[in-house]
């Protein structure tokens, strides 16, 4: 039979559906996912939509996500590899009446993985196009409501238009400072003693370079945090000024530096306290360190 095109004003379920799904995803891949991303129409407030939750998935191993076909059939999901997009791997869930579709994609694919977070993140900051695509996608559906191939090309021509537009707009810095740090993140075993990976850190400088660490837990409290290995890697080659600081914690989402790596990163230049951190990747939230040391002991020093 085929797919039934329908197109729904917008519900705020859909972010639900779409936190509960990316549990399961996490569960299944676990530290292989270095980023899950709610995208296409549904992850759009006030936009009309197909009532399906798209959601791009950014992995270290593409051969580590086949290995969890199986895990995926459980959940309900339907394995359809590559389906048109080399280097992608599609999954869908509910056949031709889908609820659920999955894009994954490898974290160095960046072309892939950046053109659909800049394109929701165009239609969410301009409320004029995301109109224009709601009654686009309403006279299309009303068109070719068992035809969906001629409802995706009808919508062709204004998707590559905005998308050209979102790609120019759209500053990609946090995704890759993130990315870069989550790519890193995985448990290892060293030894009885000492596990290190569940945190990881990525710290950009002035000069856009990037450095990164993982935690190092010890018996005895002799370990660091993951930020602090970031630093010192840093410090080794030769650069002390920090402008943004990304933490990704044992759950996959940015989390804050600890009190002692704060006071380091304090104690490293007076502009120091301009250091923006990463506190929500999903909704591109930050602080500055001042705000987190507020009356700084060394303030007077400087």
């Amino acid at each position: 039979m085929p797919q039934h095109v329908v197109v729904r004003e917008y519900n705020p379920e859909w972010m639900w559906m779409y936190q509960c799904e990316k549990r399961i995803i996490r569960d299944i891949l676990s530290d292989n996912a270095t980023a899950i991303y709610h995208i296409g129409s549904t992850s759009v407030p006030g936009l009309a939509a197909k009532p399906i939750i798209d959601i791009l998935v950014a992995v270290k191993s593409l051969s580590g996500a086949d290995k969890a076909s199986s895990l995926f059939a459980e959940a309900g999901y339907e394995w359809m590899g590559e389906y048109r997009i080399p280097g992608r791997r599609y999954l869908r869930k509910g056949g031709d009446e889908r609820s659920h579709q999955i894009h994954i994609f490898q974290s160095d694919d960046w072309e892939n993985i950046v053109r659909h977070i800049a394109f929701r993140s165009y239609l969410e900051k301009h409320e004029d196009v995301r109109a224009a695509y709601s009654a686009l996608k309403k006279t299309l559906a009303c068109r070719f409501p068992y035809d969906i191939d001629s409802y995706s090309d009808g919508k062709d021509s204004f998707v590559r238009r905005v998308e050209a537009l979102s790609l120019a707009e759209y500053c990609d810095t946090w995704d890759r400072l993130f990315i870069q740090a989550a790519s890193l993140r995985g448990e290892r075993a060293i030894s009885p003693y000492i596990d290190a990976g569940t945190v990881s850190a990525a710290v950009m400088t002035e000069s856009g370079n990037v450095y990164r660490g993982v935690c190092i837990d010890t018996a005895c409290s002799l370990g660091m945090c993951a930020e602090r290995s970031a630093i010192a890697s840093m410090i080794a080659s030769g650069e002390s000024r920090i402008v943004k600081l990304a933490v990704v914690m044992g759950d996959g989402n940015a989390g804050l530096p600890c009190c002692a790596c704060r006071e380091l990163m304090m104690q490293l230049s007076p502009e120091s306290r301009d250091i923006e951190i990463l506190t929500d990747y999903e909704k591109k939230t930050t602080v500055r360190l001042g705000e987190l040391v507020n009356k700084w002991w060394g303030s007077e020093k400087r």
